[in-house]
């Protein structure tokens, strides 16, 4: 049976873009590319800000002299973060392992394996292709005196961000690559271990080569590198018992997304955001120039804060730390609080090289403070909002769409003006009816919060949150996109229909219907791969399970076949836009995590609803974190069980129609049948996590 985790071919791409990608929360490269990244590492200013190259010592290619009988295998290993160049013959078998470390986040190594596999006593010789040229035309580089028999070089970006703002120095050390390396006739098997460094002071760096290089002499850097993965994905997997190309996809995206998160156990790394093409992409005129956008907070934040809400908090401390760009936002366009970037860098202030999205995606706000809402309501963490600067931001975002609305004295109600919502196809409209439900939202839960901290709460917050518009026609019972759409207009990506979720608007199940009929027909067939997703988190809410995967199904379209497996996502269907499109991966998890399971982060519970198609035997997902508590859902035809793996605070599953109450202990595990219609896990001590199980098997409700 084929490996799922394990993606592999035996010919490269020709097209660059669509090879593997080693990175993690701090660094990363795309195989056989002449540069690497660095998280928050930009050169250039304003529009112009793009991730600054650095010349990658790991840009070494293993080659053979031409023999008998050889064949390559070139793999990317989704459980280890290891991408993998083979070369077999009969007499040996040399391996070529590239990774970006995942708990020391300084280090990016590879190293060349040569194992003899027959008696044959001659040498054996690999030859190494280095491509480094220690030049950047973002970096101002100078070779520095060697390091520990390694070389140093040194140097800060050219053009600060913002005028007078900083400019970051970086700083490597690497090990030398030789022209060959060579298995002697006496040895049987050897690996040689090469190893770089980077970091913005010089202390880090050598701290960081020195730790690898003890690793090395230990023979364990690879494996403390392995094992790190190992427990990331022991707290953190979904599993299908399904067609090979969904399990397979599955692996992928979280691959994807969790190389990009802080290491577990160091949930304090200075950590700069995700961008839609990830660290490894992002130089000038290139996947949005590495910046910030809300595909972090709305697309790729939401899987990540199901399973890891520590790695989900270094997110929100992001925006913290980016807050005082966004005062100034608001205040350069006239207005109170603070107003988020469309486009966000090192500072906050926005980076957007077109004007007409970073004055007017202001629904961004609204996506930023849903990140810190469902952050509290799976966490109630308040310590991020009352000692770390959360409450700041709920306090400007909330001051910020008091001071953005206009009163229509003919409606009687709040108006937002001249915006561009999520559909980029049309702007300078009124009240688009996402950006007003995000607004509102946000009021709401800026209120919330001031009263769980007995902060009294301003009246224009109940007064903006309450009157505010929310467009609606009550003859075709939907939401219109904006004042003045017509049904049948183009839509760019999905916009109406995030108001179902991630959202949460109330509304009926007719009207949920309704928006999805009329926008699925005229969303563009080639928008972004997060856009079907969404579509089909909507069905499943419906239970129309052929209509949601059908939906699905073009997310797959959307899948390059670099490694056979559907390894690299790109944004558009026609290869166009972001590669390694991290937003569609998040998209695609999310129509899993939320719309088969049915989970539902809100104030009181957890909701669990979920539906189960056709073509899938069994889904289990590990690592579910909610209140501190860890629990695995498993799903079958049969039977779905929870156990509660780790306990940090007091769980009871509930079936409220029945009023059956049952206790949730660690290590307990408790099973239930698919007819029984509705259950809740509730915290006793807490607020209740609702699990309700409304199940549709087999394309038929019970």
């Amino acid at each position: 049976m084929e490996d799922p985790t394990v993606f592999s071919c035996s010919v490269l791409p020709s097209d660059p873009r669509l090879l593997a990608t080693v990175t993690n929360a701090y660094l990363g490269t795309r195989v056989y590319r002449n540069i690497l990244h660095v998280n928050g590492v930009y050169n250039g200013a304003a529009g112009d800000t793009h991730r600054a190259d650095i010349p990658s010592p790991v840009n070494v290619r293993m080659s053979v002299t031409a023999g008998d009988s050889l064949s390559e295998t070139f793999s990317l290993d989704t459980k280890t973060g290891t991408y993998t160049h083979t070369i077999k013959s009969f007499d040996y078998t040399a391996t070529h392992r590239i990774y970006a470390h995942h708990s020391i986040t300084h280090l990016v190594a590879f190293s060349i394996t040569i194992q003899r596999s027959t008696l044959n006593a001659q040498p054996i010789t690999v030859n190494l292709q280095a491509q480094f040229t220690p030049e950047s035309p973002d970096l101002d580089l100078h070779a520095g005196p060697d390091f520990q028999g390694a070389h140093y070089l040194y140097g800060k970006t050219l053009v600060p961000e913002v005028e007078g703002g900083p400019q970051p120095t970086v700083h490597m050390i690497w090990t030398s690559v030789p022209h060959t390396v060579t298995l002697s006739e006496k040895e049987e098997e050897k690996c040689w271990d090469f190893l770089t460094a980077i970091a913005e002071t010089e202390e880090d760096a050598r701290r960081s080569f020195l730790e690898g290089m003890s690793l090395i002499g230990s023979g364990s850097l690879y494996l403390s590198h392995t094992k790190a993965w190992a427990a990331l994905w022991q707290g953190c997997c979904v599993e299908v018992d399904g067609p090979l190309s969904l399990r397979q996809a599955l692996y992928g995206c979280l691959y994807y997304l969790l190389s990009a998160i802080p290491p577990l156990d160091a949930p304090d790394v200075l950590f700069s955001g995700i961008s839609p093409g990830g660290l490894s992409n992002g130089t000038q005129d290139e996947d949005y120039w590495g910046h910030v956008f809300w595909d972090q907070d709305t697309w790729m934040y939401p899987n990540i804060l199901l399973f890891y809400p520590e790695a989900a908090r270094a997110i929100l401390k992001y925006r913290i730390k980016t807050l005082e760009g966004a005062v100034f936002n608001a205040q350069k366009g006239g207005y109170k609080g603070a107003k988020f970037p469309w486009e966000s860098a090192a500072t906050g202030q926005e980076v957007c090289p077109e004007e007409v999205y970073g004055a007017e995606e202001i629904h961004i706000n609204g996506d930023v403070m849903l990140a810190f809402e469902q952050y509290y309501y799976i966490t109630q963490d308040l310590t991020l909002f009352q000692e770390e600067g959360g409450l700041d931001v709920v306090w400007a975002i909330a001051q910020y769409w008091c001071s953005r609305v206009e009163w229509n004295s003919e409606e009687q109600n709040y108006h937002i003006n001249g915006v561009m919502p999520p559909d980029e196809y049309h702007h300078a409209v009124n009240n688009s009816v996402y950006t007003n439900v995000v607004a509102q939202k946000s009021l709401n839960f800026a209120s919330y919060l001031a009263s769980q901290l007995h902060i009294p709460i301003p009246k224009e917050w109940k007064e903006v949150g309450e009157k505010i518009k929310v467009p609606y026609d009550k003859n075709r019972h939907y939401h219109p996109e904006y004042d003045g759409y017509c049904p049948g207009e183009s839509v760019k990506q999905a916009d109406v229909v995030l108001l179902g979720f991630p959202v949460m608007h109330p509304m009926d199940p007719e009207v949920r219907r309704n928006d999805l009929e009329i926008y699925e027909p005229v969303t563009d067939p080639q928008g972004p791969a997060m856009t079907w997703s969404m579509f089909a988190v909507g069905w499943l809410e419906l239970k129309e399970t052929e209509r949601a995967q059908h939906q699905l199904n073009k997310c797959f379209s959307n899948i390059t076949e670099p490694f056979k497996v559907r390894q690299i996502w790109v944004e558009n269907s026609d290869g166009s836009g972001a590669v390694n499109f991290l937003t569609g991966m998040g998209g695609f998890l999310q129509a899993i995590l939320f719309g088969y399971t049915g989970f539902r982060i809100t104030k009181r519970h957890l909701y669990f609803d979920p539906v189960c198609p056709d073509n899938m035997e069994e889904l289990k997902i590990t690592g579910v974190c909610y209140l501190g508590s860890k629990l695995n859902f498993t799903l079958t035809k049969k039977m779905i069980t929870i156990k509660v793996t780790k306990s940090s605070s007091m769980l009871e599953a509930v079936l409220p129609r029945e009023g059956i109450r049952c206790a949730l202990n660690e290590g307990m595990t408790s099973s239930f049948l698919p007819k029984e219609s509705s259950l809740q896990v509730a915290g006793l001590y807490h607020r209740e996590i609702h699990f309700c199980f409304k199940m549709l098997w087999e394309g038929s409700a019970i």
